[in-house]
């Protein structure tokens, strides 16, 4: 299921255009994207918990030339689904 599957489901079930709900589930999404960005716990009742993560600095090795490397730190999307989710699926 992408954007468009979504935004079309919503558009049958509220009798909206499909650009309409295809620019609601979009929006939707970059306020999740934009909170995440300042930091913030993106919490949906009954869906899940998204949250940034910071994976902190490491050495690692080349797979082709077995050469050690060093791997810098990086920002991570984690999502922890909400108990409801789980027993649904």
């Amino acid at each position: 299921m992408n954007i468009t599957d979504i935004s079309a489901i919503i558009a049958d079930k509220h009798s909206l255009t499909k650009s309409e709900s295809d620019l609601i589930v979009r929006e939707v999404f970059a306020s999740i994207a934009e909170s995440l960005a300042k930091g913030e716990e993106v919490k949906i009742a009954n869906f899940g918990t998204f949250v940034k993560k910071i994976r902190s600095a490491r050495n690692g090795v080349n797979p082709v030339t077995h050469e050690k490397i060093s791997i810098p730190e990086t920002t991570q999307v984690a999502f922890k689904a909400a108990k409801h989710l789980k027993d649904s699926i």
